[in-house]
């Protein structure tokens, strides 16, 4: 054989279009998607509260809304219902200008500070960008209230000149950016990534089995009806989930050591993200045969920028935040986001995702029923040979 010959076999054809799909792929959906860092940073919304009854703070929030790079910039709440969006992630920041933050200035009190509160439990770029962006605030401020500023402020109230410089030190010493961080995340990347990571192995596992259980399915037809196949075929996908889950919790719990108590929780979500991806990916491959596994490579690529472990649905691009709202993946890891780090219920993403998998499952179904034509079963030797003696006896 020659190898041109080789080249235009079945295999070497696949492997040839497999090698420049992917590439394309990968490549046309990674790009595009993180271009959204940092193009996309001005759309993340946030909270500037002034609580101050004096003007300094009237001035600060004035200036950081003129100058702060983002569109959505929320005044009109309360602190009490920020913390709470926060927690939710409707939030990326919050800057907060206590009552008597003027006060503590003119009398140069070390309690003159302003409150920037970060959630770490949620899109890594979200977090380390409002610490950069918070440093910047401070840096700027620490420039406003400088020793010559401060002076000509205090020298505006009829203050002396020599006792305003002396004030003035005092209140270039005294303010403090004080940065609050909520739901802290463990030092190291394994941690920020362990939802993401616990998602994709429980998606690329179900996507193989998908393919493996319906070539099944498709080689068993005549051997028992469709119904009862589409049955088996769930059954092993359950079974393979909680096997799977089970060990992947396990070593993520010899690595990460998160908290035993959520333990019998994680693997519960586990097995239902198993599931959900599995119906997910079955559906093209249910309708196309192996092709539908070509099909489910660009979506899984997709959904590693969409699941929002990197970037919010505040920051993609139009089709990414598409595919969120239908996305298993961005369910199961905001799910464990909350569950492993936040303080707040993992439940609507968990019923969210519950209810992609439901739909995907009715999808599965009405395919099966409608699309794959009816095969007489076939009745094998032994059954026959029972059913005679059963006749004779």
């Amino acid at each position: 054989m020659k190898f041109t010959a080789f080249l235009k076999t079945r295999g070497a054809t696949a492997a040839i279009f497999m090698g420049i799909f992917y590439a394309i792929a990968m490549l046309g959906i990674f790009l595009p998607g993180y271009t959204a860092i940092p193009g996309n940073v001005d759309k993340l919304p946030i909270a500037i509260i002034n609580d101050d009854a004096g003007k300094n703070g009237a001035m600060i929030a004035e200036n950081l809304q003129e100058n702060l790079p983002f569109k959505e910039i929320e005044t009109d709440i309360t602190n009490k219902q920020a913390l709470k969006d926060l927690e939710h992630n409707d939030l990326a920041l919050i800057v907060h200008i206590p009552k008597t933050f003027s006060e503590n200035i003119q009398k140069g009190e070390a309690s003159s500070s302003i409150d920037f509160t970060i959630n770490e439990a949620g899109a890594t770029v979200v977090s380390s960008t409002m610490n950069s962006v918070v440093t910047e605030i401070n840096s700027q401020l620490s420039t406003q209230f400088s020793q010559q500023t401060a002076q000509g402020v205090l020298m505006n109230f009829n203050v002396p000149e020599k006792q305003a410089a002396e004030l003035a030190e005092k209140i270039e010493k005294s303010y403090v950016g004080n940065v609050v961080t909520i739901n802290e995340i463990p030092d190291g990347m394994n941690h920020n990534m362990l939802p993401m990571f616990l998602t994709m192995a429980g998606y690329v596992g179900a996507m193989i089995g998908a393919m493996q259980l319906v070539s099944a399915f498709r080689a068993s037809r005549g051997k028992a009806s469709k119904t009862r196949l589409f049955a088996y075929v769930q059954m092993a996908a359950l079974l393979i989930a909680v096997v799977s889950s089970i060990i992947a919790v396990g070593v993520a719990y010899l690595i990460d050591k998160p908290s035993g108590d959520l333990f019998f929780g994680i693997v519960g979500q586990q097995i239902l993200n198993y599931m959900v991806c599995f119906n997910f990916t079955a559906i093209l491959i249910f309708l196309f045969g192996e092709g539908g596994m070509i099909l489910n490579l660009p979506i899984l690529l997709m959904q590693t920028i969409a699941n929002g472990a990197t970037i919010t649905r505040d920051m993609m691009h139009a089709p990414y935040e598409w595919m969120s709202h239908i996305s298993p993946m961005y369910y199961s890891v905001q799910a464990y986001f909350a569950n492993l780090f936040g303080s707040i219920s993992p439940s609507p993403y968990i019923w969210s995702m519950a209810a992609v998998g439901a739909g995907a499952m009715l999808i599965n179904m009405a395919i099966v029923a409608f699309l794959h034509k009816p095969m007489p079963v076939q009745v094998s030797e032994t059954e026959v040979e029972k059913k005679a003696a059963e006749i004779t006896a």
